[in-house]
């Protein structure tokens, strides 16, 4: 059941719906999907100004998809990948793009922002 506020058939309850689906598909407890997934909905209604209350870190963090994984926890290369950036430098119109290894990407997206 998503969040409380988001309307059946709305955008972000098919949204809920898709991450609960993929946390599901990754060996996710029902319950742990519920969860994760309605964090990330109560995430993007606050960003979006959907809510009427909303954290701090709701607002000022880096949004998830673009953390790609910074406090996971896990260990091994964190960040972005690779594609992530990639599309990055596209939006941005990096030229030569297509010829970077993931930390040229980096340090062009960064250079960028």
């Amino acid at each position: 059941m998503p969040p409380r506020g988001v309307k059946k058939g709305s955008k972000r309850a098919r949204q809920y719906e898709k991450v609960k689906q993929s946390e599901r598909e990754q060996g996710k407890s029902e319950d742990v999907a519920e969860e994760i997934a309605a964090r990330v909905v109560n995430k993007a209604r606050a960003r979006s100004g959907e809510s009427r209350t909303r954290s701090r870190a709701s607002t000022n963090d880096m949004s998830s998809g673009r953390r790609g994984g910074l406090r996971s926890g896990r260990r091994g290369p964190r960040g972005r990948t690779r594609e992530q950036l990639y599309e990055e430098a596209k939006d941005l119109g990096i030229e030569g793009r297509s010829g970077m290894n993931k930390d040229q990407l980096k340090r062009a997206v960064d250079r960028r922002k």
